[in-house]
This record gives structure tokens, sequence and C-alpha cells, in this order.
């Protein structure tokens, strides 16, 4: 059985994923786990200690799996799995992607030097398929950080403005149009 910080924190993150952030407490997270709320500050001594540990364990897990399915196939395929795994969390858990990606909080990552480092779950594995289009030959040589940069943020723009309630696509045509945008911007770094 998981000991009462990581009941705590588990509680925190259902709630974070059901209904954002801004519910997440240190009261509701304790009637979740059925303790007082002063039994939660003697595991996380205020609420950003303890969405600080929600955010470790999210970044963990999302670590565990991004990326595993495109390993080892050619650089489109390998792109195209990572776009798969993006859009996979981003519309799968969106309150949580919201959350980490573009939420203000203390301990986010900072470009570039946090990225270059291969600080995050879902960069580094895209830096990695960079370098290798690079290095086959698809991309033209360039900054792998920044071209890396530039084939995702469409993607992300994009996302936001859907979760954002922007387009009136159903999930699969819209996940196409990432697609297709990912392949457009492609089209201008790969080497002629």
């Amino acid at each position: 059985m998981a000991g009462t910080a990581e009941r705590i924190a588990a509680a925190a993150l259902e709630i974070l994923l059901a209904e954002g952030v801004e519910a997440v407490t240190m009261r509701r997270v304790a009637a979740a786990v059925g303790v007082t709320p002063m039994a939660t500050y003697r595991h996380y001594p205020n609420r950003e200690a303890l969405l600080r540990s929600v955010v470790d364990r999210a970044f963990a897990e999302l670590g565990e799996h991004y990326g595993k399915r495109s390993e080892g196939l050619d650089f489109h395929a390998r792109l195209d799995g990572l776009t798969d795994d993006f859009l996979d969390f981003a519309l799968g858990k969106p309150n949580l992607y919201r959350y980490l990606i573009t939420e203000q909080r203390a301990g986010s990552l900072r470009f570039p030097d946090d990225f270059r480092e291969g600080g995050s779950a879902a960069f580094a594995p895209v830096h990695r398929a960079v370098e290798q289009g690079m290095r086959d030959g698809v991309l033209r040589p360039d900054d792998v950080l920044e071209t890396a940069l530039a084939l995702t943020m469409p993607v992300v723009g994009l996302v936001q403005q859907y979760l954002g309630g922007r387009y009136e696509l159903p999930e699969p045509e819209f996940r196409a149009l990432c697609k297709r945008t990912m392949r457009r911007v492609l089209h201008g770094l790969e080497e002629k």
C-alpha cells in the first residue's frame, strides 16, 4: 500500500487531471485522501511543494514512454511517432499539459540551457531525432536546438489554440492538421 505522501500526491494529480491546477488545494486533497488538512502539511509544507512533487512524478512518467515507440526508425517515421506522442499527451491530459507546458511556475525549464541539457522529457527525443536527421543528411546542417524548436513550436501553437476552443475540428482531423503542418515545416528544413 502506498504511503500517505504518495496518496496525497496521487490525489492532487487526479484533481489536477480532472479539473485543472486551480482546483488543487490542500484542503481538497486532504478530503480526497481521507486525512486532515494538517496531515498534508506534514508531508508537503505548502501547495507549491505538493505541486512540484506532482510535476516531478508526471515528468518522470512522461519520460518513461515518450519517444520510445519511434526509437530506431528512420527520421521521418521517428518524427511522426514523436508528434503522435506529443498529441497523445497534450490532448489526452489537457489540464496536466497546460500546467506543465504553458503555465508559469517555479522550477519550470528555461530555454535554451535546460533544453540543450536534455532536461525536457518531451523535447530531448526531438533533439536526438534532429541530430539523427542532420547526421543522415535528411536535414540541412544547422543549430540542432533551434531546428528542433522550429519543428515543434508550430504544433505546440496549434495545440494551444485547439485546447482554447479555437478550432472546430474533431480530434482525428486536428491531429491530421498537426501532421500536415509538421511536414510543411520539415520540407523547408530538409536537405535539397
